[in-house]
Order: structure tokens, then sequence, then C-alpha cells
């Protein structure tokens, strides 16, 4: 039988959303041999402090994952504006594969680039500052150096903050802008896109020199649901999760 490949991304796995982390832990053991591989676009959790850090739900998503690898399924993942920071122990423990931004792969003969999507939204100027400075090695060490109880702390309080930011920005600035997507679809000299980051699913229509690109907007799981897009050798299909 003809393999299934799985994309989810923005789970936003955290204490205080149970329910979400019980659908993406049904949804695991779910999986049965003929989904082969699965990629997490990022912000798989809600925050991730360091590979130390063992608030719930951290350590029950790191058995599951390990377990469903053991069975044979391969997870790739990718890192949101949430998670960055998860390291090479994750990765060791659960055989998760750790992929950089803005990979590509062959997804069904079509070459097909994969991104969390935050670096598509250019007209944020304040955000991609502040991806850049965490996303330094120095700053990282820096981060991880600190006492866990501190961490924490820092956590909650980006959190609020981003939440203020969110409220006080205009809609379209968080979303992609549209000439850094063909851009960056050129730059690999692919035909199809996939990420998430944005919480806007929606397939769009690109014209990339000259020719008709795809680009695929994974949904956000939240207290109504999550969704899975699965592609397999005879196309694609969006399948909800309750």
């Amino acid at each position: 039988m003809a393999s299934r490949i799985h994309f989810i991304s923005d789970l936003h796995l955290n204490e205080g959303r149970p329910e979400n982390t019980q659908r993406f832990l049904t949804y695991l053991d779910a999986l049965d041999s003929t989904v082969s591989d699965l990629y997490i676009l990022g912000d798989l959790f809600d925050v991730w402090v360091g590979d130390d850090d063992t608030t719930p739900p951290n350590s029950d998503v790191k058995e599951r994952l390990k377990a469903a690898a053991d069975k044979g399924l391969r997870v790739f993942f990718i890192a949101g504006n949430r998670d960055f920071l998860i390291g090479k122990a994750f990765f060791k423990e659960t055989q998760v594969t750790c992929l950089a931004d803005e990979s590509v792969i062959d997804l069904f003969g079509v070459k097909t680039l994969l991104m969390h999507g935050d670096l598509l939204c250019t007209d944020d100027i304040e955000y991609q500052q502040f991806r850049a400075l965490t996303h330094n090695a120095d700053w990282q060490q820096a981060a991880l150096s600190k006492p866990l109880d501190e961490r924490l702390m820092l956590a909650q309080q980006y959190r609020q903050q981003s939440h203020l930011n969110k409220k006080n920005k205009a809609r379209d600035i968080m979303d992609v802008n549209v000439s850094t997507v063909v851009e960056t679809m050129a730059k690999h000299a692919v035909q199809r896109l996939i990420h998430g980051h944005t919480h806007r699913p929606d397939l769009h229509q690109h014209c990339v020199n000259n020719l008709p690109v795809e680009r695929f907007v994974l949904a956000e799981w939240d207290d109504k649901g999550g969704s899975v897009l699965e592609w397999n050798s005879t196309g694609y299909k969006i399948i909800p999760l309750a």
C-alpha cells in the first residue's frame, strides 16, 4: 500500500490546554504503518525553555513521539517561533529528526519547500528583529544558562508581551509578504510550499518565474479541534481532528 505523509503545525501544547495534548497523543497512537512520515512544522509546544524542563505535557509528548518512532514512523521537526530552543537532548530522546527552516523535500515527485512560516512575515519588522536576536547562538546559550525557574518566568512574560503586541498590530502585518513568498520559492526552485505560523489555513496560488506554484498554510490546533494535511501518491486531503 502506498505511503501517506502527514504535515501539522501550531499545536501550541501547554499545561493549560490538556484537551489539545490529548488530541495529539490520540492522533499519534492511531497512526498505522501506512503513514510513513510526519512533519511537524513548528510550534508543537507553546513554549520551550530548555530540554531540562519537565513541565507537563513535555514528558508525555516525548514518550509518545519515541513510541511512534519505535513503531517505524519517521518524524521530522522544524522549529517554530515558540519552541526554537528545543535541543539535541530532545531529538535524542524522541528519535525525531531536526530539519532546518527552509528544507526542501521530494513530495511524490514535486519539489516542496517546508518552513515554519515566520520568516515570510517580513512586513513585521519588529518581530523579524526579535527573531534575529533570539536565533543568535550566543543569545541562546546565555538564555539556556539561566536557572529553569527564571527561564519559565521569562517565557511567561514573553507570552504576555507577544499577546499584547498582536493586539496592537494590523492583521496584514502579521501575515506573509507575497513578494517574500515568491522570492523564497524562486530561490529554492520549488513548485510547492507548505508552512504554518500565520494560523490562516488556506491554499494559495502564486506565479514564480512565470510558472504556477501552490502554497499550503497549515491550521492551528485549538480548543475546537485540529487538522492534518495528508499527501499520498494521488493527491492531498485535510483530515479534521475533533
